[in-house]
Formats: C-alpha cells, sequence, structure tokens
C-alpha cells in the first residue's frame, strides 16, 4: 500500500480529501501544519506528500524546502487559496511537483495523485518509453524506433525530466539547481544551450518536442 502524507489545517477538507484517497486504496497520515508534517515525515516512509501553503507554525513553502533537503525525488503536489503566478511560480522553484487551485475537484485530484505516482515509478525504475521512444538512465541512451543514441550527461538529465512531466514547465534555474552542482561557474545560459542541442537532434521525433514558454522556461509536449 502507497502511504500518502496530507498536510491540512482545515479540518473538513483533510477529512474529504483523506476519505478520498482511502477509498482508492491509499495509506493516508495527517498533519496539521508543518511542523507536525515533518516529525511525520523524519519517522516514517512517505510515497507523496499534498500540503496546503497558508498553515500555522510552518507553512507549506517552508515545509517543502525542508523536504528537498533530505528527499529530491518524493512527489509533491500543493493544494492551496493562493492562485497568483508569483505563489505558483515559488511553489515550483522550491521543487513542488504540482499545483492545484482551491476549491479543488476531488477526481482531478485523484488523477493528478496517480499521475505523479506513475512518475515516480518511472524515476525510481530509470527507464521511460514514450511511444516509440525509450530513455534509459543507466546507459544515457535514448531509442527511437530502434536507433540508440547516448548522450552527454546533463542533456539527457534535462530530456529525462522534462518527458518524466509532460506540459509542466521547468524554469532555467530549476533545471541548474537539480543538475548543476551549486559552486558551478555556469549560469543559466548553460541551460538554453543543452535545450538548444536537444532541440536540433529530436526536431524530427515523432514522438515528443520541446517548447519554450517565453519568460518562464521548457516543457515537453507529447505527439
Amino acid at each position: 500500500m502507497l502511504n500518502i502524507l496530507l498536510v491540512e489545517d482545515n479540518i473538513d477538507l483533510s477529512s474529504l480529501v483523506a476519505s478520498e484517497l482511502e477509498r482508492e486504496k491509499f495509506s493516508v497520515s495527517i498533519a496539521s501544519n508543518g511542523e507536525q508534517a515533518i516529525e511525520l515525515f523524519d519517522n516514517k516512509r512517505f510515497d507523496l506528500i499534498i500540503t496546503d501553503i497558508m498553515m500555522p507554525k510552518l507553512d507549506g513553502f517552508g515545509l517543502i524546502s525542508y523536504v528537498r533537503e533530505v528527499n529530491k525525488n518524493i512527489p509533491i503536489l500543493i493544494i492551496s487559496a493562493k492562485s497568483s503566478q508569483d505563489d505558483k511560480y515559488k511553489g515550483f522553484n522550491l521543487g513542488t511537483d504540482d499545483y492545484m487551485v482551491k476549491p479543488i475537484d476531488i477526481d482531478e485530484l485523484l488523477l493528478r495523485v496517480n499521475a505523479l505516482l506513475r512518475r515516480a515509478k518511472i524515476l525510481n525504475e530509470r527507464k521511460l518509453t514514450i511511444g516509440g521512444a525509450t530513455l534509459d538512465y543507466d546507459g544515457l541512451s535514448v531509442t527511437i524506433d530502434d536507433e540508440t543514441t547516448v548522450l552527454p550527461q546533463k542533456e539527457f538529465q534535462i530530456l529525462f525530466k522534462l518527458l518524466s512531466y509532460p506540459d509542466t514547465i521547468f524554469t532555467r534555474n530549476q533545471l541548474m539547481e537539480e543538475f548543476w552542482d551549486i559552486n558551478t561557474d555556469s549560469d543559466e545560459m548553460t541551460i538554453y544551450t543543452h535545450i538548444h542541442r536537444l532541440r536540433d537532434k529530436y526536431q524530427n521525433c515523432p514522438y515528443f518536442e520541446i517548447v519554450t514558454i517565453r519568460n518562464l522556461g521548457y516543457k515537453a509536449v507529447l505527439k
């Protein structure tokens, strides 16, 4: 059974969401603020975190910052009444994987939870298949219709990340923080160069394309 940590200070909403998740055979632990969530997180293995932003003692942003210092891969879904682009940008910049604005649709929430868990499974298995394209993380290889190419490490990591989260926008800063050491001399233009090379290599790929979102970042679109 997969374990989900639900962090929400609204008792009615947390009870509703927990009930629906348990109906789908998930095990749910509930915290009403970020401090309680950290205590649970430090003492139990979780497969996914769902968190509000505005909470007493420690808000969702503080919780995400803590979690990402410990675990860079666990999926995190924000559900919040804060709907501004600045709040969404901050959430994604800290490392959340998805963002829903309240009032939430429970059916959509379940779809997003399952999608995030599928992506996490891909990362754990270290292989990703999209149509006739297969990415092998250990071999840094991309096979498209039986033709295999080995990519430089950073190019492969960026491509694997984008394709693991299709239609999700990643900023240059997010990609830099994930794949480059904090003391690197490289800057965000390095990301532009890698994206440009990937786009050249896969411009005729029938299964996906890399799209630039002006003033925001990049995303992968499946065909």
